[in-house]
C-alpha cells in the first residue's frame, strides 16, 4: 500500500472571497466568469475597494489543485501538495491552513518575493470571477517536486492553471513523465475555459503523446480543447487525450467515461449561492471514491453530491460535519 492517495501540484495562493454586485464588475471592467491574471497593484486596489465597504470576506489556502487535495483529505484520503509560497504572512497562513486540513506540504525554500493571492468575486447569480496575482507560485521549480513522495502515491493530480507560463508547464510535464515511468496514475484538470483557449499547446505538452489516465473538465473546457461544438462530439474526441475522463455539467450532473462506456449521472438539486470550488470539490471527491475501490458511476454520484454541497454555501470549503454527512449518505465507513 502506498503512503499517499493523491499528490497534487499547482499554484499555492491565498484566496480572498467576496460577494460583489454586477455593477462592481462592470465599473471595474472585470471579465465575468473567468480567471484573469493581474499584477499586484491591480489586485490590491480591488481588494482595498471591497474590504473598506465591509463586504463579507472569506480567506483560505487556495488554488485549484490545493482545493482538490483538501477535499480529498477531508473525506479521508492521504494527500500531499507541492507548490511555492513566500516567507511572508500570507505564506505562513497558507501552510498552516493546508496542514490543518491534513495535507502534507512540500517546498524546499520559501520565496523571497510575495505569496500569490486570488480575489474570488461572487456575483448574485452565484457565478465566480477570479483575479489572480500568482506571485511566488511562478517560481515553482523541479526542486519543489518530492519524487520519493510522488512515487509513493496512487495518483498524481495537476491543475490546468500551471500552463500559463512555460517554466511551470515544464515542471508539470516532467512530473507527469516521472509518474508514468513509476506506475503512478495521472490526472489533470483543465481548470478554466480561458486557460484552455489560450494555452492549449501547453496543456497538450503536459498530457503527452500517450495521454493521461483521468481528465477532469467542464463542458466549455472539453469543447475548447477538442475544437468541437457539442458535448457528445467533445466526449468522443477527449478519448485521444485521456484513457478516462469526467465532464462536469453543473446542475446537469456529469458525463464520465470509464474506458469502456459513457455514463450520464444526474445532478443534485440545490440552491446555488457560490460556484467557486465546485469543480475542485468534484475532482477531490471523485479521486477519493476511486481510491476506495468504487466504480466511475458511483464516484460520479458521490462527487455530484459533494459539489452540490459546496455551491450551496459561501466559499470553496464545506464544514467537516458535511464531509461526514455525505459519507454517511453514501454509507461509507472508513
Amino acid at each position: 500500500m502506498k503512503k499517499y492517495h493523491i499528490y497534487g501540484i499547482g499554484a499555492a495562493i491565498v484566496d480572498t472571497e467576496v460577494i460583489v454586485s454586477e455593477d462592481f464588475l462592470k465599473k471595474n471592467e472585470i471579465d465575468k466568469g473567468l480567471m484573469t491574471l493581474v499584477d499586484e497593484e491591480r489586485q490590491g486596489y480591488l481588494i482595498d475597494s471591497l474590504t473598506t465597504q465591509r463586504i463579507p470576506v472569506k480567506r483560505t489556502c487556495g488554488g485549484s489543485a490545493c482545493n482538490t487535495v483538501v477535499a480529498a483529505s477531508r473525506f479521508g484520503s492521504k494527500a500531499f501538495f507541492s507548490g511555492k509560497v513566500a516567507d511572508d504572512d500570507d505564506g505562513s497562513f497558507f501552510v498552516k491552513d493546508l496542514n490543518r486540513a491534513g495535507v502534507v506540504f512540500h517546498q524546499v525554500q520559501p520565496s523571497s518575493g510575495v505569496t500569490g493571492k486570488c480575489l474570488v468575486m461572487v456575483s448574485p447569480d452565484a457565478e465566480r470571477t477570479m483575479n489572480t496575482y500568482l506571485g511566488a507560485s511562478l517560481e515553482l521549480s523541479c526542486r519543489e517536486i518530492d519524487e520519493e513522495a510522488l512515487e509513493d502515491s496512487n495518483w498524481l493530480y495537476i491543475e490546468g492553471y500551471v500552463v500559463t507560463d512555460d517554466q511551470r508547464t515544464a515542471v508539470a510535464s516532467d512530473a507527469m513523465i516521472f509518474a508514468k515511468q513509476k506506475g503512478v496514475k495521472t490526472s489533470l484538470s483543465l481548470s478554466d475555459p480561458f486557460v484552455v483557449e489560450v494555452f492549449s499547446d501547453n496543456i497538450k505538452t503536459i498530457i503527452g503523446e500517450d495521454g493521461v489516465d483521468l481528465l477532469f473538465c467542464n463542458g466549455d473546457e472539453a469543447r475548447s480543447l477538442t475544437d468541437t461544438h457539442t458535448i457528445e462530439a467533445a466526449a468522443e474526441s477527449l478519448k485521444q487525450y485521456a484513457k478516462t475522463f469526467a465532464i462536469t455539467r453543473g446542475p446537469g450532473g456529469s458525463l464520465v467515461y470509464d474506458g469502456k462506456k459513457l455514463i450520464h449521472t444526474p445532478g443534485v438539486l440545490t440552491n446555488a449561492i457560490d460556484t467557486n470550488g465546485a469543480g475542485d470539490m468534484f475532482a477531490g471527491a471523485f479521486l477519493y471514491a476511486l481510491g476506495h475501490g468504487k466504480d466511475f458511476s458511483w464516484a460520479a454520484d458521490f462527487a455530484n453530491a459533494a459539489s452540490a454541497r459546496v455551491v450551496s454555501q459561501f466559499g470553496p470549503r464545506i464544514k467537516i460535519i458535511e464531509y461526514i454527512s455525505i459519507k454517511q449518505q453514501f454509507k461509507i465507513h472508513d
